[in-house]
């Protein structure tokens, strides 16, 4: 089994992408394919780009963690 991913909302966006292709894709459907582009999208917290995006940041999360540790 791969080791369990935990994403908080003090992560950097650019941390997040680092996770590979599946954290991407989430992110995109969450941000927008924007986020690629964004200056902010490496040093930014996922805090941060949800309340930009006027995202509920727990809400965020909690699909991250979801999705990205589903087998």
């Amino acid at each position: 089994m791969a080791e369990k991913i935990i994403i908080t909302k003090n992560m950097t966006i650019g941390e997040i992408r680092e996770l590979g292709s599946e954290a991407n894709k989430i992110m995109d459907d969450i941000f927008g394919p924007g986020c690629f582009s964004c200056p902010h999208s490496k040093t930014k917290s996922l805090e941060f780009g949800a309340t930009v995006h006027g995202k509920d940041v727990d809400n965020v999360i909690e699909c991250l963690n979801r999705k990205l540790n589903t087998d």
